[in-house]
């Protein structure tokens, strides 16, 4: 029973903080040390729900850039999300052949919170200096692939947040419309990289010795809880700047190093 809960609040911050600009990997890291650490196949399977859970936020806007590719606008649109996610695979690649990657330790996980807080207020306040635009550049685009590509390097970065505030200060000042550019370069991202993980786990030989039952649960607990969150975020953001969430992780990277033993 107690394993049960653990894997279900597991899957409860995958499901939050995926999308939100707090860093999943982040909070998955630090909850581990609590909850017990688990495989790579089930933090990858819990992802997987959170994925799905975007995908079907926003299936009618994924169904239209595939069936209306003709209009141009869309292919537009379309061309920019292939190219950010395009240079992330490339980059992620160049990376991980050269294996370069923090440490997943607290301490890292913690300053990159805090600089990534501050980062996000002085990004705000920049962006509210601009004028009001929706449109998607070229240059958002391909910042938003190398934003992707840093927050995958840096555990405690946060992916929406990294991408988020790269789209919100090179053009699209619009909160909504960056969001949802990140959102959606997001998805084709993250099951890539999620089926790059399953594959190397399936190969190394994880899958034989795996709790299915146990990455079930967190996939489904993930699900539902991304689902939610993500609703919520989209309409919290309309009227609502992100400093709420730059001052929780400020606090929480702050807590981490006060609290938690150097080296942990």
């Amino acid at each position: 029973m107690t394993d049960l809960l653990n894997i279900i609040l597991l899957g409860i911050i995958e499901g939050i903080t995926e999308f939100l600009p707090i860093s999943s990997t982040g909070h998955l890291l630090i909850a581990e040390h609590w909850l017990g650490a688990r495989s790579d196949l089930f933090n990858v399977g819990i992802q997987a729900g959170a994925i799905l859970a975007i995908t079907l936020v926003y299936w009618k806007r994924v169904w239209q850039l595939l069936t209306q590719w003709r209009d141009p606008g869309t292919r537009d649109y379309l061309s920019k999300l292939t190219v950010a996610f395009l240079i992330t695979c490339v980059l992620g690649l160049v990376v991980t052949h050269y294996g370069f990657k923090l440490p997943e330790t607290v301490t890292p996980i913690a300053w990159a919170l805090i600089i990534g807080g501050f980062w996000m207020i002085g990004a705000e306040a920049l962006a509210a200096r601009q004028p009001d635009r929706r449109e998607v550049t070229w240059t958002v685009a391909i910042l938003v692939g190398i934003a992707q590509m840093v927050a995958g390097v840096f555990p405690g970065t946060s992916r929406s947040g990294a991408t988020i505030f790269a789209a919100m200060l090179f053009g699209t000042s619009n909160r909504a419309a960056a969001t949802e550019f990140a959102f959606l370069v997001g998805i084709p991202t993250m099951y890539a990289a999620t089926g790059y993980e399953l594959l190397k786990v399936w190969k190394g030989g994880g899958a034989a010795h795996e709790d299915w039952t146990a990455l079930g649960v967190g996939f489904l607990v993930s699900l539902v809880v991304g689902f939610i969150a993500v609703k919520w975020l989209l309409g919290y953001i309309r009227t609502h700047r992100f400093t709420a969430f730059a001052v929780y992780r400020i606090a929480l990277g702050a807590a981490l190093l006060l609290l938690m033993p150097a080296g942990v």
